[in-house]
This record gives C-alpha cells, sequence and structure tokens, in this order.
C-alpha cells in the first residue's frame, strides 16, 4: 500500500512551498516590542470577568487549564460545569487572533467522577457549537503517578490544541529534538529526510514524556495543580511568537506568567483564587532579578497599551 501521505494535499502543498524557497502563511516576524521589555498582568479576577474585558482579536494564545469539577478544592466544585465552560469556551474564539491558538487540558480518567468536566464534554462541546479546527490532540505522559488495583495505573493526560482559522501560528524549529550525534548520523544515511531539518531537531510527536512535578521540586510554589514549567514552555514556544499576548485565565500557579516573562511574551494572567498573587510572587522569585518586564496588577490592566501590542498583525 502507498504512503497515504504522498497524496495528502496539505503535505504537497508545504513541499511545494520549500522547494520554491516560500513561507508558510503560519510564518511570520514577531511584533516590535513597544517598549523593549515585555507587560504581564497578574489579576485575581472571575475568568468570564476577564475575558469580556479583552478586545477581539487581540490574543495570539490562549492556555487553559481549568478546573475538572471533581472537588480538589473549593474552586473545584460547579454546578452545570460543561454549560459554564460553554460561555468562556465561545469568549475564546472571540479574543484569538485569526493566527491563534487554544490549548485545553483535561484528562478522559475523570469522566466516571460525579459532576465531572472531563475533557470528551468540553471537545464535545466545542465541535456543536465552535468553527475552532483541532489541530491536534497531545499526550502528555509522565513516569510518576498513583498507583492502581482495578485499572491500569493512569500516566498521562490529554491537551487539546485547537487552531482559530487554518491560518493559524506554529513554529515547529522552536521545539524541535535534538539529536544525539550517532543517532543524527544515522538518520542522515535515510535519503527520504531533510538533511537542514535534521540538524536543527526532529519533530517531538504528539506524545510529551515530561515528568510532573514531585513534593520536593524546586519549582513548587504550593499550587496543588502545578503544572512543570518546561511543559508549559514547549506549548508556549511552539504555538506564539515573541511580542505575542498569551492568555491564561485559570492561571493557578502563574507558571504560565513565568513562561512568557523568559520567553519574551506579553501575558494576561489571571485567577479567582485569592492567593494566586501569592503564586506569581514565588514564580518571580525563582526568575531573580531582571529589567526586561513590567508586572501589572492595578484594576485597569486592560488600558495599558503595550498589552494590545499582541494582536495580530496582519489582521
Amino acid at each position: 500500500m502507498s504512503n497515504r501521505s504522498h497524496r495528502n494535499a496539505g503535505h504537497i502543498g508545504m513541499n511545494r512551498l520549500r522547494k520554491q524557497g516560500l513561507l508558510h502563511s503560519s510564518v511570520r516576524a514577531a511584533v516590535p516590542l513597544l517598549t523593549g521589555r515585555t507587560s504581564h498582568v497578574a489579576a485575581v479576577a472571575d475568568c468570564l470577568a476577564t475575558l469580556r474585558r479583552i478586545p477581539a482579536g487581540s490574543i495570539q494564545l490562549v492556555i487553559c487549564d481549568p478546573p475538572y469539577n471533581i472537588n480538589v478544592a473549593v474552586w473545584d466544585d460547579l454546578d452545570h460545569y460543561v454549560d459554564w465552560a460553554g460561555q468562556w469556551m465561545a469568549e475564546v474564539e472571540r479574543v484569538l487572533s485569526p493566527a491563534g491558538n487554544f490549548v485545553l487540558f483535561g484528562g478522559l480518567q475523570y469522566q466516571g467522577e460525579a459532576g465531572s468536566g472531563d475533557l470528551l464534554s468540553l471537545m464535545s462541546w466545542m465541535r456543536r457549537h465552535s468553527s475552532m479546527r483541532l489541530a491536534n490532540l497531545i499526550i502528555w505522559n509522565y513516569p510518576n503517578g498513583m498507583s492502581a488495583q482495578r485499572f491500569f495505573a493512569n500516566r498521562h493526560e490529554e491537551i487539546a490544541w485547537f487552531a482559530r482559522t487554518p491560518k493559524y501560528y506554529f513554529d515547529l524549529d522552536a521545539v524541535r529534538t535534538r539529536l544525539e550525534p550517532e543517532r543524527l548520523a544515522a538518520y542522515k544515511r535515510d535519503k527520504r529526510l531533510n538533511p537542514d531539518n535534521l540538524d536543527k531537531g526532529i519533530n517531538p510527536t504528539n506524545v510529551w514524556r515530561i515528568p510532573r512535578l514531585n513534593g520536593n521540586a524546586k519549582e513548587r510554589v504550593g499550587h496543588p495543580t502545578q503544572k512543570p514549567k518546561a511543559l508549559i514552555a514547549r506549548i508556549v514556544r511552539a504555538l506564539s511568537y515573541p511580542g505575542s499576548t498569551v492568555l491564561d485565565f485559570f492561571a493557578g500557579s502563574g507558571v504560565t506568567t513565568r513562561v512568557a516573562i523568559e520567553t519574551g511574551r506579553h501575558s494576561i494572567s489571571t485567577d479567582a483564587d485569592e492567593t494566586f498573587l501569592t503564586y506569581v510572587g514565588r514564580q518571580l522569585e525563582q526568575i531573580g532579578h531582571r529589567e526586561d518586564y513590567v508586572l501589572i496588577e492595578d484594576q485597569h490592566w486592560l488600558d495599558h497599551p503595550v498589552l494590545r501590542a499582541g494582536a495580530d498583525p496582519d489582521k
């Protein structure tokens, strides 16, 4: 049987562009930083209140790690979960730029929990009510986790990546996996592979083996469901560009703010938990003193002009 990718219109188009020395529409120059520094909102606020204040088409990347409604904390117990989630998912589509991306964390392992909001339910809502396309379903695989007796112990979580339009931004080169010299030499003997791409590294695939944070991890800031910085950084580097704006309205541990600072993006991070600003402060302590960003905590954050730099430059 012939390789189906040989008849794939997308692959054919990309190969044609490469042979002509042209770039895909998703490849664009970064928006110049208006002040030479990035700006970062960190505020205690309701998710819908945050979203409704943001102009349409102004956000490049939304990272969303919502409550799973399994009662791990007071913020994780909601009635009519999917109806509530539908409100902020509709707002996400509005605020994203045409090249924008929406990354939704979740888990299928919670579907048996009473009142839970598993990822299948949210993806089903998206399929019925949204025009965004599912670009990838990413499997976050981790070696550490709970044991089990009546089923296979879970060692992964799903991450759904939705694109606002077919012209979504994606920077593979920013997240390629470098090859060891011996493996690189072996790959280069395969004439079907592009040697230039091999030198930059290989596609990390949609299965990401990144350990969860253990209780003694130096990254820990005290949040019960904190995600590893390496996981968020891969998402930010691949699906946004320097100078664009990243939004996280369930910002939890504040790791999105930290990653945005370290990668030269603007960010808006809010959470309804009053402890959120404490977590952000601990993240910034781990970064140490630096002068390439400004943190905005006042209630008039939307008026700050630099945050509008994240809007799609082609819009």
